[in-house]
């Protein structure tokens, strides 16, 4: 969904009397809270999704109808969002990467840290407050753990082995599509920054959808991709 769609929604929220914070077209914690206070107002379940029913009773407050340009699939969004973020080279750190740590009391050393578990973790937390998260996040393996199985689609936790199956070494990223035998990846720690990266299919340990977005489950989309110049390599940085 596009930044001005979730700003149309906020707006609508922020009307209806449910405020959704500061309107900037992200979708976070306080979003999520006005929009379920909404939804038990309009004797819907209030479950912090934003499906089409919920939007139909949004609309008069909106002003206008929200189009969903795609499914709704939040975590991605906030993926998306955060886009060419990169570690610091050397001893210095990417202080929103520490961020995301402190935000899920993690403790966490600085970005020569493999972090691939801990931008999962981030953008899992951060859209759906009330998912379970493994023990450990920092670890790609314990990913295996989270959720429910699901085949590959739009938006999944897809867990990859490293160097050999049978290793402790794994990376985490979300699905963002796939062309014969390669998954492209949407994660960090790709090249040492979030971006999108091909990975042979070979090397999947398994796919997961969080618990509490079973709903969106139906809409996630298998996305066909084709390979071109930009997606070529797989910029995996020490990925664990």
């Amino acid at each position: 969904m596009e930044n001005k769609a979730i700003k149309k929604v906020q707006e609508g929220l922020l009307a209806a009397g449910f405020s959704p914070g500061e309107i900037d077209g992200i979708w976070g914690r306080r979003s999520i809270s006005a929009l379920k206070g909404f939804q038990k107002s309009q004797k819907l379940e209030s479950n912090g999704i934003l499906d089409e029913g919920t939007l139909k009773k949004l609309a008069p407050f909106s002003k206008s109808d929200v189009k969903l340009n795609a499914p709704f699939v939040p975590w991605l969004m906030e993926a998306k969002r955060l886009m060419n973020t990169r570690e610091v080279p050397g001893k210095g750190n990417n202080p929103k990467i520490l961020d995301w740590s402190k935000g899920l009391d993690v403790a966490y050393k600085g970005d020569d840290v493999p972090w691939c578990g801990l931008f999962v973790g981030h953008c899992i937390a951060s859209s759906l407050p009330e998912e379970p998260l493994p023990s450990n996040i920092l670890t790609a393996r314990a990913w295996l753990k989270a959720g429910i199985p699901i085949t590959p689609r739009e938006g999944a936790i897809m867990v990859f082995w490293r160097r050999a199956r049978n290793s402790w070494e794994g990376h985490v990223g979300f699905y963002a599509g796939q062309d014969g035998d390669s998954f492209l990846i949407l994660g960090g720690n790709q090249s040492n920054s979030v971006n999108y990266a091909w990975i042979p299919s070979a090397r999947l340990l398994g796919a997961r959808w969080p618990q509490s977005a079973q709903p969106l489950m139906a809409d996630a989309r298998i996305l066909t991709v084709h390979k071109n110049d930009e997606f070529l390599s797989i910029g995996e940085a020490s990925m664990k």
